[in-house]
């Protein structure tokens, strides 16, 4: 594509020499040769006494007086349009007169002349044929049928070598001398002024053959398409010969010839512009001319590419050439866009083609999409049973999956936008899609390796490098949405935060099956020793903390976000096991301080490794102080309050907590739990707490199934597993 591209840039050289062109030597710069041996054998020469009319031979005599006012008067025909053909060809001084200029008192040259001097590109002799065909014309009734017929097929075939002289000086006239490119173009208007005559003459019937109308500026029209097709076909050395090239060598074919093409009309059609229109007559229209002709060649050949069933890559070609480079670098060129517009050249296709085009671009690309991401999956997959560990990049596990696919998608996203801004926005959700279905594809290989690649050496390095793919995927999907100006539906997402939790469940398991234990000595020891077993749970797990510095910062907070909501929520389930029962006031704010001092500790350990579970902060000094309190107003108070902040605690867990408070009556109980039942306000239903505490006033069943886990998980993992609630938040 760049490669194409490069092509279009203004040229660094003078931009006064015009373009060189090596497809077709040009034969301007040198006179024109006489016509082929088979044309020069038809043309039969006869001196000036063969086209004049004789006494003899049954023709009808002149008067030697007659004879004289006629020369006379050819004479000064040929002054008189020798004189004009000077003025009108701008030659310098400099130039030399033309031999077959005629002068005073000069008699016309003979057949043989005028041969001789069109055989060497003399055109300024051309006017002489107008006279010789004019005389035949007016003194043809003097002859018998026969000579008539011989004289005219000479004159024609002296018309037929000057045709092929100036037709051949105007076939590219790219290196011709501006007084020969006049020459040629003033004969051209000549024999048209002819035709026009001619056809305005009424004329008895004649043995003569019809000749006129010659359209000679049809016939240069012609030339012009012929020299535009020799020079937009691919040089032959460019193709080699033998069978067409399949596969990607037919593209690189297409793509070459398309480029030639574009190329050559591009510099040709400002040659024109900038060369020939100032020199050209406006009975020409040289440039809409030539505009034509190139536009109708590269449209034709476009348009017998597009009948054949073709393959993704020309089918993208065409599209490219048809939608945006030709529109974009040769219409609206800066130096051609004014005249080009004014012609109105259009498109190459028509719409309904260029739409049948833009479908199956639009099916073969996300088909294409499709099996690459797939294919960079087997690679990656391949890569985890090799048990390799990751690369360390910048201090993270890294993979190179995310940049592989996401510059799969780009690529095919950017190339849709070459073409044009709108086939862009159509493949882009299409592309999605395909993203989505890879994302799917990609956990279940991952749900796989956690199950079977348990014994691997570097079996969490891998699973943190696969945590730290769900970042950049995560960030392009972003993206794209923000260029849709819509959120992303979450079947897109769905599958990462299944990957994280399910990644998080396996690198959190070993320290909290080491917790669970030290936990369960609060309760036990009836909370004696509970300042050294917090202290105790803190130490171990820092000691874990060191091994997830390689996951990425964002999963660095979450991890310790679910380690943060492990420990409270643990702390509230001990808190809650009805073992403790305390019948007094002082009893009951000395634990309400112990509480509160293990909070702290929880707190400050947490935040300080970078947990953003503020929202936690508030769960054990509101239950401390609930244990506090001995006003039930006040204690309503303060379990409203907490039930606004936690929506999810029930009856059953506020119950628990006030069996520790002895003290309160079976009435002053209920009268509590029925603050529940009014309307809290609507907070954050992501951050769950008590959902994941069992409620004691309910089946162990029914609390799992509060979780909504993916089965394999809730069998697993989801007694010792807390997800932090923003991994989820985007689904």
């Amino acid at each position: 594509m760049m490669k194409m591209m490069t092509f279009f840039q203004p040229s660094q050289s003078n931009p006064s020499v015009p373009p060189q062109y090596e497809s077709e030597p040009s034969p301007i710069g040198r006179k024109p040769s006489a016509v082929s041996e088979t044309e020069s054998d038809t043309i039969s020469l006869a001196s000036s006494e063969d086209l004049s009319p004789r006494k003899e031979g049954g023709l009808i005599p002149y008067k030697e007086e007659e004879k004289k006012k006629k020369k006379k008067g050819i004479r000064k025909m040929l002054n008189v349009i020798n004189k004009g053909i000077r003025r009108k060809s701008h030659s310098s001084p400099s130039d030399e007169v033309p031999e077959m200029e005629a002068k005073p008192d000069t008699p016309p040259p003979t057949v043989e002349e005028l041969y001789s001097a069109l055989e060497q590109g003399q055109l300024e002799v051309a006017h002489h044929l107008v006279r010789l065909e004019r005389e035949l014309a007016q003194d043809g009734s003097g002859m018998n049928e026969e000579e008539l017929i011989r004289q005219q097929s000479k004159v024609e075939a002296l018309y037929t070598l000057l045709k092929i002289a100036v037709l051949r000086v105007l076939r590219w006239p790219k290196e011709t001398e501006p007084g020969l490119l006049l020459q040629a173009l003033n004969i051209i208007l000549e024999q048209e002024q002819e035709d026009r005559r001619v056809a305005a003459e009424a004329r008895e019937p004649s043995a003569l053959v019809t000749t006129r109308p010659r359209r000679w500026l049809k016939l240069w029209q012609e030339g012009v398409q012929d020299s535009v097709e020799a020079r937009m076909t691919r040089p032959h050395s460019m193709t080699p010969d033998g069978p067409r090239p399949e596969g990607k060598e037919a593209s690189s074919e297409a793509a070459q010839s398309f480029l030639h093409m574009g190329k050559t009309m591009k510099e040709d059609l400002l040659f024109v512009a900038e060369r020939l229109q100032p020199l050209y007559p406006a009975e020409f229209n040289v440039f809409h001319t030539y505009a034509m002709c190139y536009h109708n060649y590269f449209s034709a050949h476009v348009s017998s590419m597009a009948q054949f069933e073709l393959s993704k890559q020309d089918t993208s070609l065409l599209l490219l050439w048809v939608q945006n480079l030709y529109p974009n670098e040769i219409i609206n060129n800066v130096k051609l866009s004014g005249r080009l517009q004014e012609i109105g050249l259009g498109s190459l296709l028509p719409p309904k083609q260029i739409r049948r085009l833009e479908v199956n671009y639009l099916s073969d690309e996300t088909a294409s999409v499709q099996e690459l991401m797939n294919e960079g999956l087997k690679l990656e997959v391949k890569k985890w049973s090799e048990d390799k560990e990751p690369i360390y990049l910048e201090g993270y596990f890294h993979s190179e999956l995310p940049i592989d696919i996401i510059q799969i998608i780009s690529g095919l996203q950017i190339k849709a936008e070459n073409i044009t801004i709108d086939l862009g926005k159509q493949i882009k959700p299409l592309l999605m899609t395909k993203f989505s279905s890879f994302l799917k594809s990609y956990q279940q290989a991952f749900v796989d390796f956690l199950e079977k690649g348990k014994q691997q050496k570097h079996y969490r390095a891998i699973i943190m490098a696969n945590i730290n793919n769900c970042l950049a995927f995560r960030t392009h999907i972003e993206k794209v949405s923000q260029t849709l100006k819509k959120e992303p539906s979450s079947f897109i997402f769905h599958p990462l935060p299944e990957i994280e939790q399910g990644g998080f469940n396996i690198l959190l398991q070993d320290l909290f099956l080491v917790l669970k234990p030290l936990f369960k000595r609060l309760t036990q020891t009836r909370w004696a020793t509970h300042e050294e077993t917090v202290a105790e749970i803190i130490r171990i797990t820092s000691e874990r903390l060191p091994e997830f510095k390689a996951l990425r910062k964002r999963y660095q907070e979450d991890i310790m976000e679910a380690i943060h909501l492990y420990l409270v929520k643990e702390y509230i389930i001990r808190l809650s096991k009805k073992r403790l029962v305390l019948r007094t006031a002082d009893l009951q704010l000395t634990l309400a301080g112990q509480i509160s001092m293990d909070a702290t500790n929880i707190q400050h350990f947490c935040s300080q490794n970078g947990s953003p579970a503020t929202w936690l902060e508030p769960a054990l000094p509101t239950l401390a102080e609930i244990i506090r309190l001995q006003d039930t107003s006040a204690i309503k108070l303060e379990v409203a309050t907490f039930a606004n902040r936690f929506p999810d605690f029930s009856k059953g867990h506020l119950g628990a907590i006030l069996t520790i408070k002895g003290n309160l009556s079976h009435s002053e109980i209920k009268s509590i739990k029925n603050i529940l039942d009014v309307s809290t306000l609507v907070t954050d239903s992501s951050k769950s707490l008590f959902s994941l505490i069992k409620d004691p006033s309910r089946s162990l069943g029914k609390g799992y199934n509060n979780l909504g886990m993916d089965q394999y998980w809730t069998k697993t993992l989801l007694s010792l597993t807390l997800i932090p609630p923003r991994l989820g938040a985007a689904c």
